[in-house]
């Protein structure tokens, strides 16, 4: 294509965040393109500041993305760049997911340098988190367990800790990694034991849909980024949340693991689990090579239903 722009990155403006969008930024202009960033503050950044009240019709979903995505429709950016977990799982339709780069470690991870793992921690000992996911799945664990609001970037939660608001952290492997904070990872939990969030460890290139011939460029600039076994594996895992009500407050938990050999099966592993960690429903199963991820999201979904996971649900959700 003849046409030649600057393109314009939208990104939140916490540490984990801009690495992200520093990663797409060299990226493109190592393959020869012209772009730049625009920080963009979001109502989930505005809810870490101290005193900040949330509106009572605030929408879960959206917190970290609302703002961007404005941003984005109205042309004053050209791609966000986003942890693909904070996206709905369906988009409007003026925007695409125009490239998944490779996935980094989706696990979660141990963080605590007193007690180097889950069953060394003492009777009620108290763990930072805010995800419901987590809680129930730690709860399913040790029972024992007590949870502590720990709110803010990577840097200040591990502040925290250290200042002993708690006792240990579990959090992404991913941001720990791309920010080289692994000081005190003792533990990384397999997807059998805490599953993943749907779409953990995976940024997303967000773009708009349209035909424009700007529009155009900025989807084909971005293609190369795209790897197709990290889409395949998020779009496998993003279905089963989607149909099982989808959003990030529930206990749900989808992990796909691509071909480790030219001959291979995907692996996909579930797991829902009630909010008090009193009952689980897992599952763990296999799809060759011409499943679409879509159909593989979809039977791991009627399977986990079949077995009862919709009653383990909490009814607000």
């Amino acid at each position: 294509m003849s046409i030649a722009q600057t393109i314009r990155i939208g990104s939140r403006g916490s540490q984990l965040a801009l690495w992200q969008a520093n990663h797409v930024l060299e990226a493109l202009r190592a393959a020869g393109h012209s772009a730049e960033i625009e920080i963009i503050r979001t109502t989930g950044d505005r809810m870490q500041q101290p005193g900040f009240v949330p509106p009572a019709n605030l929408d879960g979903k959206g917190i970290f993305i609302k703002e961007i995505e404005e941003a984005l429709e109205q042309g004053r950016i050209d791609l966000a760049v986003h942890s693909l977990k904070d996206l709905p799982t369906t988009l409007a339709p003026q925007f695409t997911l125009a490239a998944i780069p490779e996935r980094a470690d989706a696990r979660d991870v141990w963080v605590c340098e007193q007690y180097w793992g889950l069953h060394t921690l003492p009777d009620g000992g108290r763990i930072g988190t805010t995800s419901p996911r987590r809680r129930a799945q730690l709860l399913a664990l040790r029972p024992d367990v007590e949870f502590v609001e720990i709110r803010g970037n990577i840097d200040t939660r591990l502040r925290k800790l250290d200042e002993g608001q708690c006792d240990a952290l579990v959090l992404a492997a991913a941001g720990l990694d791309r920010l080289h904070r692994t000081e005190s990872v003792h533990y990384r939990f397999p997807p059998e034991e805490l599953c993943p969030a749907p779409g953990q460890g995976a940024l997303a290139i967000e773009a708009r849909s349209g035909s424009s011939a700007g529009d155009q460029y900025v989807r084909e600039a971005v293609a190369f980024l795209d790897h197709a076994p990290t889409r395949f594996a998020v779009e496998a895992e993003r279905k089963t949340l989607d149909a099982l009500g989808g959003g990030c407050s529930l206990p749900i938990g989808a992990h796909c693991i691509p071909p480790q050999t030219a001959n291979g099966k995907w692996r996909m592993i579930a797991q829902v689990v009630a909010p008090d960690g009193e009952a689980m429903v897992q599952i763990e199963t296999e799809a060759t090579f011409g499943t679409s991820a879509s159909a593989l999201g979809l039977w791991v979904a009627e399977d986990l239903k079949s077995k009862g996971a919709l009653y383990l649900l909490p009814a607000t959700a």
